[in-house]
């Protein structure tokens, strides 16, 4: 019988299944969401130190949950809802109800996909969120932990659980805290937004300024790294006139600085970024390092580095500390000057400390914050006069008995010189 061909329209083509299968799996990807706050720390900084992203204690939603070690403090955060639930009118049906309308939009505050069903997920996010509240209300004493209390009392894990709650990788959306908040009419006199403000301001060395709580619409924050980093934002535009763009951002250690005559003082003001260079000074304002400062610092870098596209407050901050200090040395004349107090070992431990804050963090040159300032600092670095007049004065002038040798030695020169025209004088005389 003979075999009747396909026309070449029928012929099927061996590489339709595998391209409909990624035609499939490419329209199948999720939708990427603006509102994304809560991000995974970029593998180039997790790298240099990964204990500083990651929790100890406690584990918030949903990326960490789990995991060994962490697993100790779920039992502890079921009391926590337990002990919540106790004092409100609200059901936990009601609650549950509130939070599975509440899904889609949770989830897209998470940069990366959730792959948790819908029943799991909101068993996560309902546990966490009261065990924030609680938690809260209790480190700003609106409600007295009692004696099995294993956060505030034996074993006390507050030291444990404070740093983890500051982890970008450890957030929760603060949209959901205030609508729990408002839902079950907590009976304290300050909103959540308050006891945030007392509970992030406690924990960090950091200078929070407290905004207009009362305006959500002129500060609003996504969750509490958010908070800090918001809380320290400059309160006016004016610093923005230095922000530009800048040829080259580093500038010369402060060791080099001070041998070129710059001055060095602490700045009156409390901002963090409020570094200025006026008539050979310059000024920087105060900065405490204790245990936590490290990991506040990298988390903030963090979460600019993800999320912030306009401005870069404290990588341009970090980036400028980290040319200024490289030795000891350089950490000697920051605590000289009282622009830095620590509680670390030694001061090598400082240096190393705000060199390593640097390392994977990318500057933006284009918008830099200190882009007039370094200008400024280069320029009076490379005018030699200035060079030569800080090293005649920090040479024979750097003491009260520096100056007395000068001054002697300079009369005894014209004394000299003096002796030696007339002794000529006198010669040619006779």
């Amino acid at each position: 019988m003979e075999e009747i061909s396909k026309a070449p329209d029928d012929i099927e083509n061996p590489y339709t299944p595998l391209a409909t299968s990624m035609r499939q799996e490419l329209f199948g990807l999720p939708p990427l969401s603006l509102n994304c706050c809560i991000y995974r720390v970029p593998e180039e900084l997790r790298c240099v130190n990964e204990k500083a992203y990651t929790p100890r204690a406690v584990s918030i939603v949903p990326l960490h949950h789990g995991k060994e070690g962490l697993k100790d403090m779920e039992e502890h955060k079921k009391r926590y809802l337990r002990y919540f639930l106790s004092r409100i009118n609200v059901s936990l049906e009601d609650y549950v109800e509130k939070m599975k309308g509440k899904d889609a939009e949770l989830r897209s505050r998470y940069a990366h996909t959730i792959e948790l069903c819908s029943d799991k997920f909101v068993r996560i996010i309902l546990v966490d969120a009261a065990f924030i509240i609680e938690f809260l209300l209790r480190f700003s004493n609106h409600t007295v932990p009692d004696s099995n209390d294993r956060v505030f009392h034996k074993p006390w894990l507050i030291n444990y659980v404070v740093p983890d709650m500051l982890l970008l990788e450890n957030q929760l959306p603060f949209f959901i805290l205030e609508d729990l908040f408002a839902t079950a009419e907590v009976p304290a006199m300050l909103s959540v937004f308050d006891l945030s403000y007392i509970f992030c301001k406690a924990s960090t060395s950091l200078y929070v300024n407290k905004k207009d709580s009362g305006s959500p619409s002129s500060f609003k924050v996504e969750h509490f790294v958010d908070l800090i980093r918001t809380s320290n934002l400059p309160t006016d535009e004016e610093g923005n006139e230095n922000r530009g763009s800048a040829d080259t951002p580093a500038v010369p250690s402060m060791t080099k600085l001070h041998q070129a005559g710059v001055k060095f003082e602490a700045a009156s003001s409390n901002n963090l970024f409020d570094i200025c260079f006026k008539d050979g000074t310059l000024k920087i304002p105060r900065l405490q390092i204790d245990d936590n400062t490290e990991l506040v610092l990298r988390n903030l870098i963090a979460f600019e580095q993800c999320h912030c596209s306009d401005t870069h407050y404290f990588i341009d901050y970090i980036f400028l500390m980290d040319n200024l200090v490289n030795t000891p040395n350089d950490v000697e004349l920051l605590l000289k000057n009282r622009i830095v107090e620590h509680l670390l070992g030694d001061h090598s431990e400082v240096s190393t400390l705000i060199n390593s804050l640097g390392k994977g963090v990318g500057v933006d040159r284009r918008r830099f914050y200190y882009a007039t300032l370094v200008k400024d600092l280069n320029e009076y670095y490379k005018k030699p006069w200035n060079k030569w007049k800080a090293d005649l004065k920090q040479k024979y002038f750097n003491s009260p008995w520096a100056i007395i040798s000068v001054i002697a030695a300079t009369l005894i020169i014209i004394l000299t010189f003096i002796q030696t025209m007339c002794t000529i004088s006198q010669c040619s005389l006779s």
